[in-house]
């Protein structure tokens, strides 16, 4: 069931109670989490907060914790699989869920006791109604044999008796032609409502909104909420329209706890712009070239693996007036008006160079007199020290610390994950170039495939392979003189432990279609088909583990399925 009333049926039912709050591992989960950890502060909330990587973790971390707690909350994670059949709780447990992932599981929808669903029904959505797809539990069997044993009119003649018995073997047989005409169309409605995996509504945002309905809202809260809703946008999740929607949303916002600090007379530094910026990845806090070179959007519309790109990237920077010396220094280290020019000499000079979209609506972070960020500089450091993991870092170490990035007062934190990306972003870049350079991107016909042969870091943790297939396919798309390649999507295979014999396989959707996914529900058949050993445990459904020797046979089914 659906839980509107977030302050009254959710916040105030928690009250006084120990909670379990399990989080996936991503910016926006941890976002949200952030925000709840200052409302749970507030107001002496007893809780345990649990990151976890997948649907595995999910199980262990509620079996860890179900002694202790009545009362569970799910972030990013159990709202697309029945969760009440998954953990098999006491009845007297209860789960909330505040979930980004869709399509939700239609059973945590209509489930009236112990699952409750934060936020209101999207009709956009197109959740099934109740009565196509469940029905009453009476047994059809045993009507049929109820029927069959019904020997109570024995008074009458003959015919009579014929007659009804001929009437009720009709009847059976209308109810079961019924009942498969049902099924039937129940099997249809549930694909259609399946068969694609996308997101909906920032979880950091939907807990904001709390913290505002519970007057607990404030500028920092505000902040996170911006960063989980960049994440959506910068990692592809949602459409640019849908980003842009709930930037009016979240301007409001802006404006109010402004209007409030003033009103109150706060000396306050802090303070969040809305403005346009623009795609240049940490532009701020690389230089220029780096920044143009290593960003996917202007890479992959300019070529810029190419000698040819490279010139016109440099035509590009004659035309704004900005030297190679300065271009290649530290942003802050440019000239003062060269580096108030950026900006607008960037926007005049789109449309010549192809660069139509290098300009969003974005929101700037300044405090103090020096720390200016964009929410895509928290993004970016976030993710970079999320995926690095190694031998002595575990995905607890760098969830923690991926939150810790989020406080001001932990500014050392962010400026090193800002250079862990830059080293991520240039890493990814020199893989597009090799693998394009080489035509490593193959057809298989109704799709496209790249697989790393080698063992590299950046590409073992799922995040780093996705960005790694996305910008691949944006460059495949931008070289390749195949008209259908937009329509085409790419699967991407990386090692991620060669001694085990295990890889990570992922699934980008056609640059035509980018917020929604097919390939989770596509794995699953081609798994049953090639009879290929795969893991999903992954809440990003277009992401699975695969042993490397059945990745022929995978691919092969895959090619089969989607001609």
């Amino acid at each position: 069931m659906f839980v509107d009333d977030l302050r009254t049926d959710f916040y105030k039912q928690l009250i006084g109670k120990r909670i379990l709050v399990i989080v996936n591992y991503d910016i926006d989960a941890i976002c949200a989490s952030k925000i709840l950890q200052a409302l749970f502060k507030y107001d002496n909330m007893l809780y345990s907060i649990v990151p976890i990587m997948g649907m595995s973790g999910v199980v262990r971390a509620y079996n860890e914790n179900k002694d202790d707690v009545k009362f569970v909350l799910l972030i990013n994670c159990g709202g697309c699989v029945d969760i009440v059949e998954v953990l098999q709780p006491q009845r007297d447990v209860i789960f909330f869920i505040c979930d980004s992932h869709r399509p939700y599981h239609v059973c945590n929808v209509y489930s009236d006791s112990q699952v409750r669903i934060l936020g209101e029904i999207n009709p956009e959505e197109s959740i099934p109604e109740f009565d196509a797809i469940f029905q009453d539990s009476e047994s059809e069997d045993d009507d049929d044999h109820d029927d069959a044993i019904d020997n109570s009119d024995e008074e009458g003649e003959g015919p009579s008796r014929e007659q009804n018995r001929i009437q009720k073997i009709e009847q059976r047989l209308l109810k079961r032609r019924q009942r498969r005409e049902w099924e039937e169309k129940r099997i249809k409605i549930m694909f259609e409502y399946t068969q694609f995996s996308y997101y909906g509504n920032s979880s950091a945002l939907i807990i904001f909104e709390l913290a505002w309905r519970l007057s607990k809202d404030s500028i920092d809260l505000l902040w996170w909420a911006i960063i989980g809703l960049t994440e959506q946008l910068l990692l592809g999740k949602i459409e640019s329209s849908t980003y842009t929607l709930a930037t009016d949303r979240v301007q409001s916002h802006v404006s109010r706890l402004t209007n409030k600090a003033s009103d109150q007379t706060i000396q306050t530094s802090v303070k969040i712009n809305f403005e346009n910026d623009l795609h240049l990845v940490l532009y701020r806090h690389w230089s220029v070239l780096d920044s143009l070179k290593f960003s996917i959007y202007p890479a992959c519309k300019m070529k810029l693996w190419t000698y040819k790109g490279e010139k016109v990237m440099h035509e590009l920077l004659v035309d704004m007036g900005l030297p190679l010396v300065q271009a290649k220094q530290t942003f802050n280290a440019m000239d003062l008006i060269l580096r108030k020019e950026f900006y607008d000499k960037m926007e005049k000079f789109s449309e010549k160079y192809h660069l139509p979209d290098i300009v969003y609506g974005s929101f700037i972070l300044q405090y103090g007199y020096r720390n200016k960020y964009s929410a895509a500089d928290y993004v970016y450091a976030m993710l970079a020290i999320l995926e690095s993991v190694k031998k002595d870092r575990s995905p607890e170490t760098c969830f923690l610390q991926s939150m810790d990035a989020l406080s001001r007062n932990n500014k050392q934190i962010l400026d090193d994950g800002i250079e862990l990306c830059k080293t991520l972003i240039s890493a990814i870049f020199k893989q597009v170039q090799s693998s394009l350079e080489m035509h490593a991107v193959y057809s298989a016909g109704p799709f496209l495939y790249f697989i790393l042969q080698e063992e590299i870091p950046f590409f073992t943790c799922p995040y780093g392979l996705i960005m790694l297939a996305r910008f691949l396919l944006r460059g495949h798309v931008a070289v390749s003189r195949n008209r259908r390649a937009q329509e085409l999507p790419l699967i991407a295979v990386a090692p991620i432990d060669l001694s085990r014999g295990f890889s990570l396989l992922v699934g980008t959707p056609p640059v035509c279609e980018d917020s929604k996914n097919f390939f989770g529900k596509a794995f699953e058949q081609a798994a049953l088909k090639s009879g290929a050993v795969i893991s999903q445990d992954c809440f990003e459904t277009s992401v699975i583990q695969i042993r490397h020797s059945d990745c022929t046979k995978f691919l092969d089914a895959m090619t089969v399925l989607l001609s």
